[in-house]
């Protein structure tokens, strides 16, 4: 069944990052430009034990330092140590695989994102970046979305993510690939990454097709935000259900998602 306790997954972060786009076709004459929401995908490598080949959302797991880190930032109230952790280890895999500085604050431009980006890959770990920079977390640029957890017994590594939304806004953002875990970093409406699964351009996992189904009803960053902010986030954990003499795959009905199970022969799995 699906529920809001779960047993222990590997835990992980993921941070679904938003920016406004010219959109085609604009109406003739029109005095303001019309924007459309775009998230960053990315394509994992093919050699990655998870989800390889894969479009989905920059993030990974929840490393020991922000635990430790975690802990300091509950110190001062306002959030859980588990909850710090895992909004800190969004931004900081925001950071080490496109290159954004988000969830921080502090004097931050495109060539010191560059330098704390490669600093990280030396130390490994947020905290030492920030002291080294004179950023602070600014973790309120962060909105909780959702927390899957697709437990499988037969699967000897299941993670339990957790998804949270961010705004870059308007203008030109540069990002680029680590050239370790992702082969590619994309821009798309959420419904023009559907398309491209469709057309077999790109290749979608379970909970990634479903979050994009649910960005897709979205005409804005404040819309998604405000959706999120007004649906609790609960664990889903997806589950097989005979319908018919097939087996499918589902998950909560009340949750926010408008597709709320898949045929359990179309269902891409990590």
């Amino acid at each position: 069944m699906n529920t809001d306790s779960s047993p222990q997954g590997i835990p992980a972060a993921t941070i679904i990052i938003f920016r406004n786009a010219p959109q085609n076709g604009a109406p003739e004459g029109l005095m303001t430009e019309v924007l459309m929401p775009e998230v960053l995908m990315t394509v994992r490598s093919r050699n990655m034990t998870f989800a390889g080949g894969m479009a989905v959302f920059p993030g990974g797991r929840v490393d020991p330092a922000d635990f430790a880190l975690g802990q300091a930032v509950a110190a001062g109230g306002g959030m859980t140590p588990d909850e710090a952790a895992h909004q800190i280890a969004a931004v900081r895999e925001t950071l080490e695989e496109t290159g954004l500085a988000l969830g921080l604050a502090g004097d931050i431009n495109a060539e010191r994102a560059a330098q704390a980006r490669a600093l990280l890959a030396e130390v490994g770990a947020l905290a030492p970046v920030l002291e080294a920079f004179g950023w602070s977390l600014d973790l309120a640029q962060i909105t909780p979305f959702a927390r899957w957890f697709p437990k499988n017994e037969n699967i000897p590594r299941v993670y339990d993510t957790r998804f949270y939304l961010a705004n870059l806004g308007t203008g030109a953002v540069d990002v680029s690939i680590d050239h370790a875990e992702n082969t590619h970093l994309f821009w798309t409406s959420a419904q023009g990454a559907l398309d491209a699964a469709e057309r077999g351009e790109i290749k979608l996992i379970f909970p990634t097709r479903r979050n994009l189904e649910r960005l897709a009803l979205f005409a804005s960053f404040e819309e998604a935000k405000a959706q999120a902010e007004a649906i609790p986030v609960r664990t889903i954990m997806p589950q097989v259900v005979e319908h018919e003499g097939q087996p499918w795959l589902t998950i909560l009905g009340d949750a926010g998602y408008p597709v709320t199970a898949e045929l359990l022969e179309n269902v891409a799995r990590g």
